[in-house]
C-alpha cells in the first residue's frame, strides 16, 4: 500500500473509534452506527448469510444513494427474479428508512472499512457482484473485491478536478478506482477526467436518478393518493403555491419576509429536519400562522372542517417524511433548500413535474442544476432581493420554464437500461 494510503486507513480507524467515544457520551446517531455495527457482526456470525451466497451486493451511503440504486435494483428484481439482492447502508439513516424495502433479501450495515472487516464481511456473504452508488469509494472494500476476481461497478458517478483523487496527495488513491470492473459514469467530462489520469474501465450512461423521479411522478398519485388529499385541498383554486423542499433555517428566514410581502402566495414548507426543536423554530418565524400536515392528515381527511382549515390558510408544514418527492406536483415554482449550506437537495425531483427550480449559491457540484440554469428552467438566488425577483419571475414564467425543467429530465433518461445492459449482457 502506498504511503497515502496508508495514512488515509489510520484515519479510517481513528473516525471509527471516534464514533464509538461519541456514542458512549449519547451522540444520538453514533449510537445508531455502533448498534448497526454489532447487529451485523451478529448476522456474519451467525451463518444466516450462508443462503445469500452468489448474491448481488449493493452499497449506498444512505437515502439518496439508494433511490439512484433503486431502478437498477427493480429492473434485477423483474427481470432476473432468481438473483439474490443485498442491500448496505453506513449511514442510519439510510438503514432505518430502507430496512424493510421488499424488493431485495437483505438491508444491512456495511462493516467499518478496515482490511480484516472486510475480509470477514466478503468471507461471509460471498457475493458474485459488487455495485457501489456514486461517490461510494472504500479502498479496502475495492481491493478485496478485486483481489477475488469478483465483478465491482460504480454507478451514476461523477468526478471533478477537484477531487481528491486528481491532488498531488492523492494520485495514490487513483489505484483504488482501477479496482472497478467498470464505472458508468455521469457525463463525458468525468469519463475524460478519469481518462487522462490512467482510468480507463469508464463508461458515459448518465445518473439513475432521473429514471427514479420519473418513476415516482408516473406513480406517485397511486400510491400516496390518500395521503395527498389535505395537500390538494390546500392549493385548491389558488393560482401561486410556492413548494419548499427540503429547507434549512437559512431558506425559511426569506420565506418569512416574501410570504408577508405577497399575500397572494401559498407556500407547502417541507423542511429537511422535522423535529420539534425545528417545528418550533418555525411556528416562531411564521407567528404560528400555518397549519401542520399531522393535524390534518388523518382518516377524515375529506372533512368539511379540514377543508376549511386548509382552505384560509397560507402555509402548509410538512411534518410527515416521504411524500416531497410526490408533492412538486402542486406547485407553480420549486425552492430546493440547502443551497446556504452543506449543498442543494434533489432538484430533479422538482423539474420532472414541469414547474421551476430555485436554489442558493451552493449548487456547483450538482450537474443537474448548472444544466437546468442553462436550460432557463431554473434561477439561484444569493439574497432576499434576488431572492424574491427570482420568484415572481418563476411564478409568472410557470409554464415557459417549467416545459424547459420537463424537457430537460426527459433528454436525461435511460441511464438504469444502459447499465443493466452492460452488466447483463
Amino acid at each position: 500500500m502506498c504511503p497515502i494510503l496508508r495514512i488515509r486507513a489510520k484515519v479510517v480507524v481513528f473516525y471509527f473509534l471516534f464514533i464509538r467515544l461519541a456514542a458512549l457520551f449519547g451522540h444520538r446517531k453514533a449510537r445508531a452506527l455502533v448498534a448497526g455495527q454489532k447487529q451485523v457482526r451478529a448476522q456474519m456470525k451467525s451463518g444466516e448469510w450462508n443462503r445469500l451466497h452468489g448474491c448481488i451486493w449493493i452499497h449506498a451511503a444512505s437515502v439518496g444513494e439508494f433511490e439512484q440504486a433503486r431502478p437498477l435494483i427493480e429492473r434485477i428484481r423483474a427481470e432476473r427474479s432468481h438473483e439474490r439482492i443485498v442491500v448496505t447502508f453506513f449511514s442510519p439513516s439510510g438503514y432505518e428508512a430502507r430496512k424493510d424495502f421488499a424488493d431485495v433479501d437483505l438491508v444491512t450495515y456495511l462493516p467499518f472499512a478496515t482490511r480484516f472487516k472486510a475480509r470477514r464481511f466478503l468471507n461471509a456473504l460471498q457475493p458474485k457482484m459488487a455495485v457501489f452508488v456514486k461517490y461510494e469509494f472504500w479502498p479496502a472494500y475495492l481491493r478485496e473485491l478485486k483481489k477475488r476476481g469478483i465483478q465491482t461497478y460504480s454507478i451514476s458517478s461523477i468526478f471533478r478536478p477537484n477531487q481528491f483523487f486528481f491532488r498531488l496527495l492523492g494520485r495514490g488513491y487513483l489505484r483504488v478506482l482501477r479496482c472497478f470492473t467498470q464505472l458508468f459514469v455521469q457525463d463525458e467530462a468525468s469519463r475524460r477526467l478519469l481518462a487522462e489520469h490512467g482510468v480507463h474501465q469508464a463508461t458515459v450512461t448518465g445518473d439513475t436518478r432521473f429514471d427514479r423521479v420519473q418513476e415516482v411522478m408516473a406513480h406517485g398519485l397511486a400510491t400516496n393518493g390518500n395521503r395527498l388529499v389535505p395537500v390538494a385541498q390546500f392549493t385548491e383554486g389558488c393560482e401561486r403555491v410556492i413548494v419548499a423542499g427540503s429547507t434549512w433555517p437559512q431558506d425559511e428566514a426569506l420565506f418569512e419576509r416574501f410570504m408577508e410581502e405577497h399575500p397572494d402566495v401559498k407556500l407547502i414548507l417541507a423542511p429537511h429536519e422535522i423535529d420539534e426543536a425545528h417545528l418550533h423554530e418555525i411556528f416562531n418565524r411564521f407567528q404560528g400562522r400555518y397549519v401542520r400536515f399531522s393535524a390534518v392528515a388523518h382518516e377524515n381527511a375529506k372533512a368539511e372542517s379540514n377543508r376549511n382549515i386548509l382552505q384560509h390558510a397560507r402555509i402548509l408544514v410538512m411534518d410527515t417524511m416521504g411524500l416531497l418527492s410526490s408533492i412538486y406536483r402542486f406547485g407553480q415554482a420549486a425552492y430546493i433548500g440547502g443551497g446556504f449550506g452543506v449543498g442543494i437537495h434533489n432538484t430533479i425531483e422538482a423539474a420532472v413535474y414541469g414547474v421551476p427550480v430555485l436554489f442558493g449559491t451552493n449548487y456547483h457540484h450538482f450537474r443537474e442544476a448548472q444544466d437546468l440554469i442553462d436550460a432557463g428552467a431554473a434561477l439561484c438566488v444569493k439574497n432576499y432581493k434576488t431572492f424574491e425577483a427570482a420568484m415572481l419571475t418563476a411564478l409568472e414564467q410557470h409554464l415557459n420554464m417549467g416545459a424547459k425543467a420537463s424537457e430537460y429530465v426527459q433528454s436525461e433518461l435511460g441511464a438504469t437500461a444502459k447499465i443493466y445492459d452492460r452488466i447483463f449482457d
